[in-house]
């Protein structure tokens, strides 16, 4: 394999040759960030789906905050809509303790259906 030259600009940035052309040498962000499955999810749909988009995210260095703001909309939202989803359906303890196995396939329904539309919501757009 043929050793790449690696060039610097009088900006500060470097970049490696890559066949005839210079392709910059992007980096992330230098925050951590913990992504849970929705920001992960976010983050898939974006680079398989939104090329232009994730690029453009992750050069103005936004993406980071973006996945962060997705992923925390989205376990808000799933916490709030399943509370709903129970109370609308009825779901009491009561129910958990004389019936677990109902009581267990309705909260995975909500829970199901609660993710659904975060996904459509939130994630696919």
């Amino acid at each position: 394999m043929k050793n790449k030259e690696i060039k610097q600009n009088k900006y500060g940035i470097e970049y490696t040759k890559q066949g005839d052309c210079y392709m910059p040498n992007l980096v992330l962000e230098k925050e951590k960030l913990e992504l849970n499955k929705y920001g992960r999810a976010r983050l898939n749909y974006l680079k398989t789906n939104k090329k232009a988009e994730y690029m453009i995210m992750f050069t103005n260095e936004t993406l980071n905050n973006h996945l962060k703001e997705i992923q925390e909309t989205a376990q808000k939202r799933l916490e709030f809509m399943i509370n709903e989803l129970v109370k609308k359906e009825n779901i009491t303890e009561e129910l958990k303790e004389k019936n677990q196995l109902a009581w267990a396939a309705a909260m995975n329904s909500i829970k199901s259906i609660a993710e659904e539309i975060i996904y459509n919501e939130l994630i696919y757009i």
